[in-house]
């Protein structure tokens, strides 16, 4: 060897001397070829003619509060595949990284990392010929004190003068809960996380309450950021409508909610505006299942249980017979259902619109498993990049505006006599959209907030 090669544990404390990141923690990962970057609010932008990209960085892992705003020059564009199986599009530059007293140029992809242990991820193309890994060490170069790092980021950190902002959820270690957290944080927010089952009401025409575990009053909130799964709808709903009633702003309303989580009526009422669906019937343990199956133009059809969700209760009946066989399984235990049209052309694939204050903020394609026909992130399915058109952008537009919605995952489906409208969901989750896109999509629904704030 010309030089002798640094060793490296499996976790390194790093600097980007050029973006002004005087200190970041790395994941060492020589199975990784590229190297990668935490970027947010990234934007491609021109300066003297040359493309450059402009992007935030919260540079130390769970604070968002800590945020370096960073310029480089764009050197390409490339599809990457992440370690969660999304193809995402990402923005590449080149800069100097400096470990240790070693320094050298290396290639970066930026991507939001929030989902991630580590805010950098130092891949084998960065250290080859320079670097040996050691995977049974930690920091053999330096490892940085908590008071050197408060110290040396305390520019860098955002003090909170916002609003009270709660999250109405069940689960606070949801990727989407998170991030909607992390974001009213770095927003300059006081977010709380309220869980569902934990909040009761108090039901008074003087003095109506909200209390939580342990008896504290839910008085001090501006803004509810409503996050129903499914099963918790009824309670969900009723507590939302409880802070609505106590005058605080609901970025989905109870009454939206409600109307969404069920199918056939929000099947009708995007009928009713306008909005172009799948030929769908809907029958409660149907006698006439023959005219029921040629009432959507026979099988290939899908049939659904109407209290489904994620792709639960939903089976393709390719025959026939098959079909007849579901909608009979389904009468035994005196079900609803909904019969639709089989779009065979769609190939397993759907868009997801996602939608906030009235405009389609990001847009993902998914895609079924091999053998499935259904495509649902839920199930395994894959998403990526795709550009929607201005047509899918007015159906998705209109379809939240039909269901009174301010955030809604508008799913389209591309068939032969053009896009229609396969469901709305209200509470719509962000990891897959956010990864396949890079889009900070949390923090642009707290904008919604602060829009209606007018802040």
């Amino acid at each position: 060897m010309s030089e002798t090669k640094i060793i490296l544990g499996s976790e390194e404390w790093c600097s980007f001397p050029d973006l002004g990141i005087p200190s970041i923690k790395a994941r060492v990962d020589s199975g990784a070829k590229t190297s990668a970057l935490h970027a947010i609010n990234i934007a491609p932008f021109v300066r003297d003619e040359t493309n450059w990209v402009k992007f935030d960085i919260n540079p130390i892992q769970n604070n968002v509060r800590t945020t370096i705003h960073c310029e480089a020059k764009l050197i390409d564009k490339r599809i990457i595949k992440s370690s969660n199986g999304f193809r995402e599009q990402r923005y590449v530059i080149q800069t100097q990284l400096n470990l240790g007293d070693h320094s050298w140029d290396i290639e970066l992809t930026l991507t939001n990392r929030d989902s991630m242990g580590f805010r950098m991820l130092l891949g084998r193309e960065a250290m080859m010929g320079r670097v040996i890994v050691d995977p049974e060490e930690q920091y053999l170069l330096k490892e940085p004190t908590e008071e050197f790092l408060t110290e040396l980021y305390k520019g860098a950190v955002k003090e909170k003068s916002g609003l009270h902002i709660g999250v109405l959820a069940s689960n606070p270690e949801l990727y989407s809960n998170k991030r909607i957290m992390e974001a009213g944080e770095m927003r300059g927010h006081e977010m709380h996380f309220l869980n569902i089952k934990e909040c009761y009401i108090k039901l008074d025409a003087k003095k109506p309450e909200i209390h939580y575990r342990g008896g504290k009053i839910l008085n001090q909130f501006d803004a509810i950021i409503p996050r129903i799964r499914p099963s918790a709808t009824f309670y969900g709903c009723a507590l939302t409508r409880q802070f609505e009633a106590l005058k605080v702003f609901c970025l989905n309303s109870s009454s939206a909610i409600t109307q969404s989580r069920d199918k056939l009526y929000s099947l009708q009422l995007l009928l009713n505006h306008g909005v172009d669906i799948p030929t769908t019937g809907f029958a409660n343990s149907p006698l006439d299942t023959d005219d029921l199956i040629k009432m959507v133009g026979g099988p290939p059809l899908i049939v659904k249980l109407l209290e489904g969700t994620q792709g639960k209760g939903v089976v393709l009946a390719e025959t026939k017979k098959a079909a007849e066989s579901v909608i009979n399984a389904f009468k035994s235990i005196n079900a609803n259902i909904l019969v639709q049209e089989f779009i065979k052309e769609a190939n397993g694939k759907d868009i997801r619109c996602f939608v906030i204050d009235g405009k389609v903020v990001a847009a993902i394609q998914r895609e079924a498993l091999p053998g499935e026909f259904r495509a649902n992130i839920h199930l395994g399915g894959t998403a990526s990049l795709i550009r929607v058109t201005s047509e899918e952008k007015k159906i998705a537009i209109k379809a939240a505006k039909a269901m009174d919605l301010k955030v809604a995952g508008v799913d389209i489906i591309r068939s032969s006599k053009g896009p229609l409208l396969l469901e709305v969901n209200s509470s719509p989750g962000l990891e897959g959209i956010e990864g396949a896109t890079n889009i900070d999509v949390a923090g642009k629904m707290i904008k919604a907030i602060e829009k209606h704030f007018k802040l």
